[in-house]
């Protein structure tokens, strides 16, 4: 092992306790733009200096640019001096005649992992791979040496392996704690609040344009777990899920107007209704749901309905009477038409809710693709339980308009009495 001037970055307190802290196994959950990747690159420069054959791996060749930007500027003075070898097309840096070496190279999946071996392995956006990255690949990797390997990731929907490996390492540290001994594995976790570089106004700003749920897993990088209260199951709306939508009888734009002050997000959800195997179905096929001014929301309605030709708005009248329809007209052109329907919330959002969910239950509800933030609150909003759920209110509404009235139509149809 050679001795090596390094110029490394200085680190905030949460990544300097990461670095500092490492055992065999370290999985770190971060938030966006915390500092994940001069986290790595700090840690990759540090064990190649002790003489490790470290490799970094990240899903897609983009998401290599940074890291390797940090690697060449932290080893810049021996590679001008040629004391290292570099070679740019395969991302290594390495001490010539010997195993000490940095690469980086994109591992998405098992396969994409193969052809390699180090012995120390650093696994970034974590959550992004597939579980036999790890498993079948990154795992046996370390055998000959009893290498270590870190895992960074921030949450996002569907990461459960990343997730699930986080909680087991933090049950086996805290086992280990418990019991006096050095841990094998450790947990780290910092947000996107902890980087003291970040502008603290931007940070603010972009968080008013998230969801509650993407704040959480984003941002202050939390394990959101769908609530068991929850009207709705997230199994029920992946099982459902189309691809396309066939063509539509009818088509609704569902409104819930912002109950607050303005800047509040105003629900605004397309939904339109198929016959499919002699039964009247529902397929969501949009969710234009916006902050802002009353103008900047009745502008969002009127694109909706005009982009998906529906037959009909279906507004809420609680909050000012007929202000949905008034700041709908006012933000139309003066020869623009639409019909609009007024709906009053008699009842609470829950027992609204529950004829809708009922029809999600019998599989006559279809989402065409991924809506994240409705299908987020819809998973998570329980009766009583936090903020308004515009989206969700909204969906109800259109659901209603195109599936609860027209079963409550036949009905009374059927229970006529003639002559």
């Amino acid at each position: 092992m050679i001795h090596l001037t390094v110029h490394l970055r200085k680190l905030h307190a949460k990544q300097e306790w990461v670095s500092s802290n490492l055992v065999k196994r370290n999985i770190v959950d971060a938030g966006r733009r915390s500092g994940k990747t001069t986290l790595a690159s700090d840690i990759a420069v540090n064990k190649f200096c002790e003489g490790r054959r470290v490799l970094y791996g990240v899903p897609t060749m983009e998401q290599i640019d940074r890291f390797w930007f940090e690697v060449k500027l932290a080893l810049a003075e021996p590679l001008q001096r040629g004391i290292l070898y570099k070679n740019e097309s395969r991302h290594v840096i390495e001490v010539p005649g010997t195993e000490q070496r940095i690469r980086a190279k994109t591992c998405w999946n098992a396969d994409s992992l193969r052809g390699d071996y180090a012995d120390f392995l650093i696994l970034d956006e974590f959550q992004l791979m597939h579980e036999d990255t790890w498993k079948r690949v990154g795992a046996p990797m370390l055998l000959d040496n009893n290498g270590d390997a870190v895992f960074i990731y921030t949450n996002r929907r569907g990461s459960y392996f990343a997730s699930q490996m986080y909680q087991t390492a933090q049950e086996r540290d805290q086992l280990a704690t418990a019991k006096g001994e050095r841990p094998r594995w450790r947990t780290f976790h910092f947000t996107s609040h902890d980087n003291p570089y970040l502008s603290k106004t931007a940070l603010e700003e972009i968080t008013e344009d998230m969801s509650r749920v993407d704040y959480l897993l984003e941002i202050l990088a939390q394990d959101i777990e769908d609530d068991p209260r929850a009207l709705w199951e997230r199994d029920w709306l992946d099982e459902l899920r189309a691809i396309r939508a066939p063509t539509l009888t009818r088509v609704v734009v569902g409104v819930d107007p912002p109950g607050s002050a303005q800047g509040a997000e105003c629900g605004i959800i397309v939904a339109g209704t198929a016959v499919f195997h002699g039964q009247l179905h529902a397929y969501v096929i949009g969710d234009r749901s916006i902050r802002g001014t009353p103008k900047t929301w009745g502008q969002a309605v009127l694109s909706a309905y005009n982009l998906h030709e529906a037959d009909m708005i279906i507004g809420e009248v609680n909050f000012g009477g007929d202000m949905v329809e008034a700041v709908i007209r006012a933000a139309a052109e003066a020869d623009s038409k639409f019909r609009y329907k007024g709906v009053r919330a008699s009842r609470g959002k829950a027992i609204r809710a529950d004829p809708i969910v009922a029809q999600y239950e019998k599989k006559r509800v279809h989402h065409v693709g991924t809506f994240t933030a409705l299908e987020d609150e819809l998973c998570t909003w329980f009766p009583g339980g936090g903020p308004s759920p515009n989206r969700l209110d909204a969906l109800v509404w259109a659901l209603s308009e195109l599936l609860v009235l027209p079963n409550k139509r036949r009905r009374k149809v059927r229970g006529m009495r003639t002559g």
